[in-house]
């Protein structure tokens, strides 16, 4: 048996190795290909190229690369044809794996497509449902609020669960994260999560340092502690060194110690900000787009909130600050609130991880239960065909 795999940026690349590990163990004999990162490169997916270069969000940032994506696109849908796998599975990232599944469609119409993570439907742009139930065979969702829209077009769909809510922190010591870095146990501690794009990082790390430097100053003893995702290392930490006051500056390798020695979490909004209620830290989310990005999208949004926990709960429990609201001014209130505030992060703590009961916590393994669908969408079409 011969899957192909095809994520193009690191939480996908996450999703991939699981994917694969999974598989792996139900038909040791199955053999991977595809694009990928690191993480799916251990699994035995070597990618054509580095998937770094499609780490792209928002409209005008997508029209500036159309030719790189249009390229890899080709090179993707080529080593398809090289290689006839079995069936294919597609990672998140939207704009570049709906192109390939389209591509893919013409020159192999008889091979299973499978989607894994749909469109945020239910925060904008719905007609995508459609768009997907055209296109591929089969969705893998994360969450159970997922699947009526793309069941209601016609879609198959397999809720299988979020890997983020089964996370093992069991490892991860808050006390001697502190101890090595030279934390006081009852030093106020911001963990600092700026993103893991280019563009986050371009967009919200000026917003962060202003806004923290006056977090500092009105709060001597505040230590902040920057978790920087694999993908941005050497700009974060180009950017971090240059802040004129005092960081600690932590590999994903800390993330999880980082997250419970957190007083306060200061987040980008992204799947982060279910690992930092799992981890049990009150958190305020940010996020900006590029402002003509946002224009252009802004019609599209029909979702009330960014926050996937604010979502299955439908309430903003996590203040979320986007765009224009994500500002110094506004991430100082919001963040000193709740710095100063022990009863309000208690509160705010719990009632987060009330929301991830909402999301599905608790359910079977996310890897496992994908890996089953998949197996099961390649027997069906080899009976087919038999």
């Amino acid at each position: 048996m011969k899957i192909m795999l095809v994520a193009a940026e690191a939480s996908g690349d996450a999703l991939g190795a699981g994917l694969a590990q999974a598989l792996r163990i139900r038909r040791p004999d199955v053999a991977f290909v595809g694009v990928g990162g690191p993480k799916m490169a251990v699994e035995g997916v070597d990618s054509p190229f580095d998937i770094a270069q499609l780490s792209i969000l928002g409209w005008l940032e997508g029209l500036r690369a159309y030719g790189r994506v249009k390229a890899r696109v080709a090179d993707t849908v080529a080593l398809a044809v090289r290689e006839r796998p079995d069936a294919v599975v597609l990672i998140d990232s939207w704009g570049f794996t709906i192109r390939v599944a389209k591509a893919l469609r013409g020159v192999l119409p008889d091979t299973p497509l499978i989607k894994y993570v749909g469109p945020q439907v239910w925060a904008s742009r719905p007609g995508r449902a459609k768009t997907l139930a055209n296109t591929v065979d089969h969705l893998l969702a994360l969450y159970a609020f997922d699947a009526p829209w793309f069941e209601r077009e016609g879609l198959t769909t397999t809720v299988v669960g979020s890997q983020a809510l089964h996370v093992d922190m069991s490892r991860a010591d808050p006390v001697a994260f502190r101890a090595a870095r030279h934390i006081a146990p009852d030093a106020p501690l911001l963990l600092v999560m700026p993103g893991s794009r280019p563009s986050e990082i371009r967009l919200m790390t000026p917003v962060y340092e202003a806004a923290i430097g006056r977090l500092k100053a009105e709060r001597p003893e505040l230590e902040v502690v920057v978790a920087v995702a694999g993908t941005v290392v050497e700009d974060v930490t180009a950017r971090v060194a240059a802040w004129p006051f005092r960081t600690h500056v932590v590999s994903e390798a800390a993330k999880y110690a980082a997250m419970k020695a957190a007083t306060v979490a200061l987040a980008t909004s992204g799947t982060v900000s279910t690992e930092l209620a799992l981890a049990g830290a009150p958190m305020v989310i940010g996020y900006r787009f590029a402002p003509l990005s946002y224009a252009i999208m802004k019609p599209f949004f029909t979702g009330k909130y960014a926050t996937l926990f604010n979502h299955a709960a439908d309430q903003e429990i996590a203040r979320e600050l986007i765009q224009n609201d994500a500002t110094p001014d506004k991430v100082v209130a919001e963040v000193g609130r709740l710095l100063d505030d022990p009863a309000a992060r208690a509160a705010l703590s719990a009632r987060q991880t009330a929301a991830l009961d909402l999301m599905g916590r608790g359910g079977g393994d996310p890897s496992a239960l994908a890996a089953e669908a998949v197996l099961g969408v390649v027997m069906a079409s080899q009976d087919e065909r038999d």
